[in-house]
């Protein structure tokens, strides 16, 4: 369910608000009303606060039981389910640890840690230059700019439904090169084109937003998954702002077209074939359970760090407690 609520779930109904825009822009030409209308709309937002429950998993890991088997009863009734009396055994919450704040501050103790998020981070920079790049290249494009951008828009939605299906299948590292490496591919063969096929080059471009489509909603479930639950938040927090980096380097990238029209194509291209090789060093997360505490995440490795340092009891992704109870 995690793969299908963040695909089709989340990504599609964004992909559908992205086609729509063209044609709220085509009715609202100027653009600060246009600003101002869809800033309004962030006003539906606000009640989701009261409506969307806190992670159990992370409640648990912040000592706050009560809340974590509040959250879980009401899941349970909701899904028709009669929960157990008792769902946290007594000797299951003497086996957590107390609860500690984590900060940035604790990506950056451990070399495992910092390996891994220096190259999400990269990996989210480049994949985000190359997605906003070519979504704010369609104005430059030969046809009518409404009508590109619309077709932009819709080259997404069958990369959320592949992605959906692929993602339950397929390691995570070698997908995501795979679409890294074709989005990086046709970027640079679209600057080969003549301008006078234009309508090979804008197949082209609409391949290549399809692989960084693929690759934008798989980086998510990839990166959600490395994590974990202590540092998920941090740590996607932090990707999500080097993506934000990638998305305001975008709109230069692309005037770079203004001194020579291959330059954002060989640049976007070349970047996001060098992420797919820094893709390699991550750990696969396919059939892994979730990892909960920084000890779980040291045991995921990639070809960056040496061998496993200690080796933890675990049962579904976390200590075992019954374990300890018994001992």
């Amino acid at each position: 369910m995690r793969v299908v609520f963040t695909t089709l779930g989340a990504f599609l109904f964004y992909c559908i608000g992205y086609m729509t825009l063209p044609w709220i822009a085509y009715g609202i030409r100027e653009w600060r009303t246009l600003l101002a209308v869809l800033s309004t709309t962030s006003v539906v937002y606000i009640p989701l606060w009261w409506f969307i429950p806190e992670s159990p998993r992370w409640l648990l890991s912040q000592g706050r039981v009560e809340e974590a088997e509040t959250v879980l009863r009401e899941a349970a009734r909701k899904s028709k389910v009669e929960a157990p009396p008792v769902i946290f055994k007594e000797c299951e919450l003497e086996a957590l640890s107390v609860p500690k704040k984590y900060t940035v501050l604790d990506v950056l103790k451990s070399r495992n840690i910092r390996c891994i998020t220096l190259m999400s981070l990269i990996l989210w920079m480049a994949i985000n230059i190359g997605y906003f790049g070519l979504s704010l290249n369609t104005s430059n494009l030969s046809g009518n700019p409404f009508m590109n951008c619309f077709l932009s828009a819709t080259s997404e939605v069958p990369a959320y439904i592949v992605s959906t299906w692929l993602l339950k299948k397929c390691p995570r590292r070698a997908l995501l090169s795979t679409f890294l490496i074709i989005g990086g591919s046709v970027l640079l063969l679209t600057q080969l084109i003549p301008d006078t096929f234009q309508y090979v080059s804008l197949a082209l471009e609409m391949t290549g937003k399809f692989g960084f489509t693929m690759a934008f909603s798989i980086v998510y479930i990839y990166t959600a998954e490395i994590y974990p639950t202590v540092l998920r938040n941090v740590g996607m927090g932090m990707c999500s702002s080097a993506a934000r980096v990638g998305s305001i380097t975008a709109p230069y990238v692309i005037y770079l077209g203004t001194f020579n029209k291959a330059y954002p194509y060989i640049l976007m291209g070349s970047l996001t074939i060098a992420s797919s090789v820094v893709n390699f060093f991550l750990p696969e997360t396919l059939n892994k359970d979730l990892p909960e505490t920084l000890e779980q995440m040291q045991e995921c490795h990639g070809l960056c760090n040496g061998p496993k340092k200690k080796k933890h009891v675990q049962d579904g992704g976390r200590l075992n407690p019954s374990i300890l109870c018994e001992a």
